[in-house]
């Protein structure tokens, strides 16, 4: 007898028929975690690395080169990127680097001396800085040279911006396509799409084919990692759950280190993006081996083939699904439907959410606020990223530090929101990473080894407040507004992710420090607004908004999260 009969021998499924649903089936019939599942996570760690490629490929194809003045006086045919008399003729710093934008002035309209081979101080008059005609660039490797970005740093740096606002637009149409056709499909068709429309951009010769390029890439194949996700969460049980959502969110910065390493051996822009974009042509296959959403054959109606796969995960794990077993969840999903069924009824006879919100003053107060955390935290944590290739040093390694950090990031929340609770962390990690921020500021660029220390505890800071931004912004709303209010968060959130890119633009324009400075001051201010809104480790995920603004107000028991 398998166990959901010998629940409903005792009468527990009879009397509530919402005990026996796909977790219990995972938890008493066909395993947690067993040969089915990991390979199901080889597959979607796969995919997750190569969709990170292409989130991100735009740090190094869009890279800022260093450039210098071409000096007609002195340079030949095929210029040296530093003679021995560039000192002369074009500014250089403190620490020895040239002025990627400026030439001094002429002081007489003499050629070199060709017969001596020089370039004398004499010629040029270091009072006088002009812009350059034409560049000598450092490398080749990035479309700022196919392209003629010399000193043109908002025109590159909008590219990032402009790919990300097609991420945003590709949300909700992969979420359509996911609803409508299945999960497997949305992923396989958003990675192929990835795919196949980031090697077309090999191609591109003008700015606005590049930039194009970029955003619709990213409108057609940036919405699969949520499809992934699902697929591989709903079939680990509930003992296993937020182990798996932890990995599916450090193989996408596995992809990134690996994608640092990648550029590292294969500069050149386009050649990498034939090497980062091709292998996804294959993610085509998954519709053919990759499961389907049980949950969404459910929803479907499309029950044969629900109890068909879970027929064979239990099969791969060496486990026996019962047919009374199935018979009961798929009762238990049809009554679920009905329920859904009438609450989207009673819904539609609510006042519009905006109305209850600004009825209920506290939840107002966190609709203002859990934006600002949002928006910070996506700010900071793209726009570290997007400047780590900027840093001293390396570029590749320096990236790949970067990314590898996020991991112990996202772990430790995991860890650490169960311990001492959510408020402590958030505040924390921001007011750290501000701490941060101006330590950075003021570290000598002399100092390497300090200032990637440095940077890096930033970003892992705000990859632990990303990964406890999850957590604790669902935990603030209630339940039957929880998906709207959490997405308005959300979505606002995206203004600092598309601001992210223009960083480097910003501290160009006006001063290197300014995005540092920037980042303190949102980190500080975020790390602030959380003293306003109640702790939640250890209460009862509020119901109605009544239950929402009274948390904190009086101890609930309920099981942590």
């Amino acid at each position: 007898m398998s166990k959901i009969e010998e629940l409903k021998v005792k009468g527990d499924v009879e009397a509530d028929p919402h005990k026996v649903d796909l977790d219990t089936i995972l938890e008493n019939e066909i395993g947690n975690f067993g040969k089915f599942q990991l390979r199901t996570m080889i597959v979607t760690v796969i995919a997750s690395a190569m969709l990170s490629w292409g989130a991100t490929e735009y740090v190094f194809t869009t890279a800022r080169i260093s450039t210098r003045c071409l000096i007609p006086e002195c340079d030949g045919d095929q210029p040296e990127w530093s003679p021995y008399w560039l000192s002369n003729a074009v500014p250089v710093s403190s620490t020895g680097s040239v002025d990627n934008c400026q030439r001094f002035g002429n002081v007489s309209a003499l050629s070199r001396l060709v017969e001596s081979d020089t370039c004398p101080s004499t010629l040029f008059d270091t009072d006088t800085r002009l812009p350059c005609d034409e560049y000598v660039y450092e490398n080749t490797h990035s479309v700022a040279y196919d392209l003629g970005m010399a000193c043109d740093e908002w025109r590159r740096s909008l590219i990032g911006t402009i790919r990300l606002i097609g991420s945003m637009i590709a949300a909700p149409l992969a979420g359509f396509a996911s609803d409508r056709w299945g999960r497997r499909v949305a992923l396989s068709l958003c990675a192929f799409n990835t795919g196949w429309l980031g090697i077309l951009r090999y191609w591109s010769n003008t700015y606005f084919g590049f930039v194009f390029s970029e955003f619709i890439e990213a409108v057609a194949g940036a919405g699969g990692f949520a499809s992934l996700y699902i697929l591989f969460t709903e079939f680990v049980g509930s003992r296993y759950r937020v182990a798996a959502v932890a990995t599916v969110t450090s193989s996408f910065s596995v992809g990134q280190v690996l994608m640092g390493l990648i550029a590292w051996a294969v500069p050149n822009w386009r050649h990498l993006t034939l090497v980062l974009y091709f292998p996804q042509l294959f993610t085509l296959s998954y519709f053919w081996f990759a499961p389907e959403s049980v949950r969404w054959y459910m929803s479907k109606g499309r029950f044969e083939e629900s109890e068909a796969l879970l027929k064979k995960v239990a099969k791969v794990n060496g486990r026996t699904l019962s047919d009374k077993s199935l018979e009961v969840l798929r009762r238990s999903a049809e009554e679920e439907a009905k329920n859904r069924a009438i609450e989207a009824e009673r819904k539609s006879a609510e006042p519009w959410l905006i109305v209850q919100v600004f009825r209920h003053k506290q939840i107002l107060l966190r609709c203002m606020v859990t934006p600002v955390w949002w928006i910070t935290s996506t700010f900071i944590y793209y726009s570290l990223s997007v400047n780590s290739v900027n840093l001293t040093g390396n570029r590749y390694l320096n990236f790949v530090a970067v990314s590898l950090v996020e991991i112990p990031g996202g772990w430790t929340a995991v860890y650490l929101l169960g311990k001492i609770g959510r408020k402590p962390v958030l505040i924390g990690c921001y007011w750290v990473c501000a701490a941060c921020q101006i330590t950075y500021i003021f570290t000598s660029k002399d100092m390497i080894t300090v200032s990637l220390i440095v940077y890096l505890i930033s970003k892992y800071t705000i990859a632990l407040a990303m990964t406890s931004l999850y957590v604790y912004t669902a935990e603030l709303y209630p339940t039957k507004r929880r998906h709207s209010l959490f997405a308005f968060s959300s979505m606002l959130g995206k203004i600092g992710s598309m601001t992210a890119p223009l960083t480097p633009a910003i501290g160009h324009q006006w001063f290197e420090e300014l995005p540092f400075l920037m980042f303190a001051s949102f980190a500080l201010l975020s790390g602030a607004l959380v003293f306003l809104t109640p702790e939640t480790q250890g209460t009862k995920l509020p119901e109605t908004f009544e239950d929402a603004e009274n948390i904190g107000r009086k101890n609930k028991k309920t099981a942590k999260i």
